[in-house]
């Protein structure tokens, strides 16, 4: 049989295959064992879940689910060469499910030929939509395959649910800027990198490191951009680490998972009353490209939601910052977005409202749909007086007893107080 990837090897190819010299930095430092990788201890430090994994036969699929440039492709290709399995890499991003079906049908038959299993690497295997997901399922569940799946996007709400049953999902985290020092000093060093052709002091490399946002593909992209303007034997000096990293671009997604992050930190800051970490959200939203309109209609939520009556005038602030962004746009009306936030985060908070229409409308949902009481309705003719329309109705203008005496509410629920300890 032909292999569908181009190669007439059965067994598959090196998931650990040197890259070539003219390849980019970021894929020639990539870790060739354990030994090399750096980060996520949680996973593959002492007695964690990769190391368990390895110290035998791996038996379960897995999900890598974490931002980019946190190991999630290479950690895979570790696995992959102490599997001893047959190792084809797959990228959602330019299969599709003709291709999904004929590697599942050459795993299947290589399986009953030799006994050997295929490990299915696919990289982005959020892009698949549930059919093509779905064409995994008997493949894994016969144990043909044994998968491995990694994806930036939350595996709840990306892969589906039989998927995600018959797999483990491991979370990566963003590294943090000692790990990326350490993998830019290995850059500087290693001849497979940047060997003899630059010098920098650790305070270079963390400035670096913190550009990179957790990002150790960014980072390195970085430090090749860096030695490509500086001559071998350079030193890296600010001016050149500047003009190589210009504005930082911060790691976004308007639809994606760390909007949702990043937009719930606002809200829940605003209602924990911590002015500085809501300017410091809103404003990483601001500078990732949020859509102003959405932080708007935000805000205007927040005002009723969290502040509510405790101080009305909330709502009005909130309401002029989208009029004051409206006429004045970018950069400028930027700040009333902020002006607004703050108010509110340092505005008292009162939920009564929201807690209570909530309450009312679990009411009207679940019980009967009782008549207006007859006292409480407008008798406007004669035969309304009739039949008792108005009857026993008291305005507390003329009569303050009337707000004890007189109840409101409907027979069912007239002893509910949808304000009780508020």
């Amino acid at each position: 049989m032909t292999d569908l990837f181009g190669s007439d090897d059965e067994y598959g190819g090196d998931p650990l295959e040197e890259a070539s010299e003219t390849a980019p930095l970021a894929e020639r430092m990539r870790p060739r064992s354990f030994r090399d990788f750096v980060g996520q201890q949680h996973l593959v430090g002492g007695e964690r879940i990769l190391s368990k994994l390895l110290s035998g036969e791996l038996r379960q699929s897995l999900i890598l689910w974490g931002p980019p440039g946190t190991g999630k492709t290479t950690l895979a290709r570790l696995v992959a060469a102490e599997s001893g399995m047959r190792f084809v890499p797959f990228s959602a991003v330019v299969s599709g499910i003709k291709e999904v079906r004929a590697v599942m049908a050459e795993s299947e038959a290589l399986q009953k030929r030799t006994g050997k299993r295929t490990l299915l690497f696919v990289d982005e295997i959020h892009r698949f939509n549930k059919a093509q997901q779905d064409a995994f399922l008997p493949y894994v569940e016969r144990g043909d395959i044994l998968l491995i799946g990694a994806t930036t996007e939350n595996p709840s709400f990306e892969v589906v649910s039989p998927l995600l049953s018959r797999a483990r999902t491991l979370v990566l985290k963003p590294l943090g800027a000692e790990d990326l020092g350490r993998i830019l000093r290995r850059a500087l060093e290693a001849e497979r990198g940047l060997a003899g052709r630059l010098g920098a002091t650790d305070e270079v490399l963390t400035k670096l490191a913190n550009a990179a946002d957790g990002d150790a593909r960014r980072a390195l992209v970085a430090l090749e951009t860096v030695a490509s303007l500086l001559p071998d034997g350079g030193e890296i000096d600010e001016k050149t680490l500047a003009e190589a990293l210009q504005a930082k671009q911060l790691a976004y997604d308007k639809s994606g998972e760390e909007h949702y992050n990043l937009i719930s930190a606002l809200h829940k800051s605003v209602r924990n009353s911590d002015d500085s970490a809501t300017v410091y959200w809103i404003t990483r939203m601001l500078r990732s490209g949020e859509d102003r309109r959405y932080l708007l209609r935000r805000l205007i939520r927040m005002a009723i939601e969290d502040v509510g009556i405790a101080d009305v005038g909330a709502l009005r602030v909130t309401l002029d910052a989208d009029e004051t962004w409206r006429r004045l746009g970018d950069p400028e009306g930027e700040l009333a977005l902020v002006q607004a936030a703050v108010y509110l985060a340092r505005a008292p908070k009162s939920n009564a409202v929201y807690r209570a229409y909530g309450a009312a409308t679990r009411d009207v949902e679940e019980t009967s749909a009782e008549p207006v009481p007859l006292h409480l309705r407008n008798a406007s003719t004669g035969l309304m007086r009739e039949v008792g329309y108005g009857k026993g109705y008291s305005s507390a203008h003329d009569d303050p007893a009337a707000v004890d005496e007189m109840t409101c509410l409907p027979p069912l629920l007239e002893d509910r107080d949808y304000f009780a300890g508020s």
